[in-house]
């Protein structure tokens, strides 16, 4: 595992937003049955998700918490030097959706904005891509933003995934001190699983596929090459022998044990598999807090989500380990501190931005 340590950077507030919409898993019982349904919340978790508007994206989400979380913490705009937006849906191919949540948020022309295309993983590694250009510059603050719609693209037809995941968008702040606690991290890739969680058609390869639904006889679900696949077993073996292996190592590499931390807050995959992970890592169960009963597979959102869903009292500063994990196939783990009063919470929204409907006419 590659390892990487930040010295002099605060984790200052974190900010999350969801869709008005709520979809209750039990909405598809008649197009699925009841006894499918019911399988899949006792095993995955899932009762209810946040969906996205039609004219909804993931920016916006994230526009909106980043605009409550930097009016709530009263950040001059014209300081922040880096934008960093970690997304798998955003709003067009090109340009970058971070100089469109720029022009949004009115920051100043001397701020670094670029995309990260990553899904389940992205918060960690967005964290370390953040904090990274922020003691390699002369900003003092740094704005991370995530977000993803996959409810966009995933089939209704297709119930391995269509109960699954949920929309949301999050705003984390990260500042530049002297005193602050060092961030460390460790990172893995396995680019031998690319296939393992795909959307094979819509970008530049695999460009005459067929907008039509069919069956794929791989697990007999229905849908079309322009809709979300996951090879569920593949990523279920992957996540349950490399995920706690690696929380193990790096634990091992800090010196640290699982009773030195308050929360683990994981990636919100599925709830067997988490329980699973927790046992490999002996992680007490009550320190891995679940978040997708009511949210789903928020993707990249999940951890933040997990940690803003907490509401902890006190002053006391959490030591949390944040661990992201799926495509790609990718994965990795930060060990922070965060004072408790930096967890804003959750807003629910239906903004959407008007002027980003460009058409030629």
């Amino acid at each position: 595992m590659l390892t990487t340590k930040v010295e002099g950077v605060r984790i200052a507030g974190i900010q999350c937003a969801v869709p008005k919409a709520v979809r209750r898993t039990d909405e598809w019982k008649e197009r699925f049955g009841e006894k499918a349904v019911e399988d899949f919340k006792s095993m995955v978790g899932v009762q209810e998700v946040h969906v996205a508007a039609e004219g909804q994206t993931s920016s916006d989400l994230a526009f909106s918490a980043a605009e409550k979380l930097l009016s709530d913490m009263g950040v001059e705009r014209e300081k922040i030097g880096c934008l960093v937006f970690v997304t798998q849906s955003p709003d067009y191919r090109i340009p970058a959706t971070a100089c469109v949540l720029h022009k949004r948020l009115g920051l100043s022309k001397d701020c670094i904005a670029l995309d990260v295309n990553l899904g389940c993983s992205g918060y960690v590694y967005g964290l370390n891509v953040a904090s990274q250009l922020l003691v390699g510059s002369n900003a003092d603050y740094c704005l991370l933003l995530v977000g993803d719609t996959l409810s966009k693209i995933v089939s209704p037809e297709d119930k391995s995934a269509c109960m699954l995941f949920g929309d949301s968008g999050a705003a984390t702040l990260l500042v530049k001190d002297g005193i602050a606690a060092p961030i460390s991290a460790c990172f893995s890739t396995d680019g031998d699983g690319f296939k393992a969680i795909i959307v094979p058609s819509g970008a530049y390869r695999n460009r005459g596929a067929s907008p039509d639904r069919d069956t794929w006889p791989v697990d007999g679900n229905v849908r079309s090459d322009y809709e979300l696949y996951m090879n569920g077993t593949d990523v279920f073996s992957f996540t349950i022998s490399e995920v706690p292996r690696q929380m193990r190592r790096f634990m091992k590499e800090l010196g640290a044990g699982p009773d030195d931390y308050d929360c683990f807050a994981m990636h919100q995959a599925n709830k067997f598999i988490l329980s699973q992970v927790a046992k490999k890592a002996k992680v007490p169960a009550d320190k891995m807090p679940i978040s997708m009963d009511r949210y789903g597979n928020t993707s990249v959102t999940s951890i933040p989500l997990t940690l803003c869903d907490l509401k902890p009292e006190g002053a006391v500063p959490l030591r949390v380990m944040m661990c992201g994990f799926g495509i790609g196939l990718s994965w990795g783990c930060v060990d922070a501190l965060i004072d408790p009063n930096a967890l804003r919470g959750i807003i629910e929204t239906d903004e959407a931005f008007e002027d980003g409907a460009v058409s030629h006419d």
